[in-house]
């Protein structure tokens, strides 16, 4: 596939690929080193957080970029990975983290050994959550790059002061704080109270025979 698109695209666009941390360690290093002609911009949780020692066995091998900490939730799993330059981008999410001031110091560390964030906030993420890993990005100049999340205009309008994308880029705006609100009577109106009763799990634990799922 990548060949293909280098082929095509040739090494304008910044490519990456998101490995969501399901290979095994061996398969792991050898994806990384078959990659490392299409200089990918990034190649994501190419493994899985209880065996990110690995890391060490593919930087001694290629130079493919590496983003990791989707999962992460405690400093011992990316303190070694930023201060032995294992990674080269951290892409923890601000709330499993623990917020502003924690990630703050991640990015502080980043700094000192040459490794950037890419704050995680796609997939299930809200506008606030948004706007305090940009407001992380402007914090610091180990800034990489930020993902971003697609909100309906409906889902905008409940949070006044939102980032704004515009032309790939994300802007804030000049209110104290993180300059994001609530409009609690338009949360409201767009709350479904039928949907609401019913549990939501963002993801199975455990198969029927009672298995461990692996995220």
């Amino acid at each position: 596939m990548f060949e293909y698109l280098r082929s095509k695209l040739g090494f304008g666009p910044k490519l990456t690929h998101d490995v969501h941390e399901h290979l095994r360690p061996q398969c792991a290093v050898t994806l990384s080193k078959l990659l490392e002609p299409y200089r990918l911009y990034f190649l994501e949780d190419v493994l899985s957080p209880e065996q990110i020692d690995w890391f060490r066995l593919i930087r001694q091998q290629c130079t493919t970029p590496q983003a990791m900490g989707e999962l992460f939730i405690n400093p011992h799993e990316w303190t070694a990975l930023i201060t032995e330059r294992l990674i080269d981008f951290v892409r923890v999410r601000v709330s499993k983290a623990g917020g502003i001031t924690p990630c703050r110091k991640i990015a502080t560390l980043c700094e000192w050994f040459g490794v950037n964030t890419a704050w995680q906030e796609g997939g299930d993420n809200d506008p606030v959550n948004q706007v305090a890993a940009m407001h992380l990005d402007l914090a610091s100049w180990s800034f990489g790059i930020q993902e971003e999340n697609h909100f309906g205009q409906e889902e905008l309008d409940i949070f006044p002061g939102h980032a704004i994308l515009e032309g790939g880029y994300l802007y804030a705006n000049d209110q104290p704080g993180l300059g994001i609100d609530i409009d609690e009577a338009k949360a409201a109106q767009m709350l479904n109270a039928e949907q609401a009763k019913r549990p939501n799990y963002a993801a199975e634990d455990r198969k029927a025979d009672g298995s461990i799922v692996r995220p």
